[in-house]
């Protein structure tokens, strides 16, 4: 099913009120297990990271990311990045009613980003699968990054990612170019890219799947058939909630042999990649 429709929707609708907008914040750091573990991995980044650390968000979609960044950190830049010119001025709107001026947004592409030794970290949620051109933008990353510097990346992977293996063989959602990573694939076309320290792990295991289905996969479907029937959700979550919570927990905070998604981190270490890989 084609995925972005059914998001801009809901978009609209908490869109109407900043009140609106953080409860839409809230409501997807609890049912999308992608935020669990990627606020896992933002939080072990934080422990080490520059008290006033440069930040690319890169895809930011609602800016979900670039709020929870905001309320680690005042002290923290935070650049968010789309080719959705609407969701860039929805957000910048937003922030600057809420006085986060260490926030801003801008459209860009991700294949064109010419950035040089800006950001201490990059976050890249559920994007690159959406881009052709893949080691191309790794290589724009690994310029953009200070030395020392970290990019964090959530994507499907091979292992039914998009839901493919249920779907006939295809994802599940129709924007994506790609199914999933294989976990050696992504890191060679990473360190092609210039980075040599590479780490990836599974998420999405069996809890994992199952959360998904009960938390996107089921609500996405009744929103494609209707919209409807959005009404009902509140009522849906209800009664799922603790259930998907459970699963949630599980997932995050459980080592995973195979999964369909991955969290990986990669890290330069040096202004190039001669010095990067010594």
């Amino acid at each position: 099913m084609d995925y972005d429709p059914v998001k801009d929707s809901l978009g609209s609708f908490f869109n109407r009120s900043s009140t609106l907008r953080k409860v839409f914040y809230r409501l997807l750091d609890i049912v999308l297990l992608r935020s669990w573990h990627i606020q896992r991995e933002i939080r072990k980044w934080r422990r080490s990271a520059p008290q006033n650390a440069h930040i690319l968000d890169a895809g930011s979609g609602f800016g979900q990311y670039s709020w929870y960044f905001s309320r680690l950190s005042k002290e923290w830049t935070i650049l968010g990045v789309d080719v959705k010119r609407d969701y860039i001025a929805d957000c910048n709107d937003f922030f600057r009613d809420q006085g986060r001026s260490n926030v801003y947004f801008k459209v860009a592409d991700l294949t064109r980003l010419n950035d040089e030794g800006a950001y201490d970290l990059i976050l890249s949620v559920d994007v690159m699968e959406h881009i052709e051109e893949d080691v191309l933008v790794f290589r724009n990353f690994f310029k953009a990054l200070r030395s020392g510097g970290v990019l964090l990346i959530s994507t499907p992977s091979d292992k039914g990612g998009s839901d493919a293996l249920n779907n006939h063989g295809k994802s599940f959602i129709g924007e994506h170019v790609r199914d999933g990573y294989n976990m050696q694939e992504i890191k060679e076309k990473l360190k092609s890219a210039g980075f040599c320290k590479v780490k990836a792990h599974y998420s999405y295991g069996i809890p994992g799947r199952l959360a998904w289905k009960f938390a996107m996969k089921w609500p996405m479907k009744m929103l494609g058939w209707s919209k409807g029937l959005f009404i009902i959700l509140p009522v849906y979550y209800i009664v799922f909630l603790i259930p998907i919570l459970i699963l949630h927990y599980l997932d995050t905070f459980s080592p995973h042999r195979s999964g369909t998604g991955l969290i990986v981190r990669a890290e330069k270490n040096g202004n190039t990649r001669e010095a990067q890989c010594k």
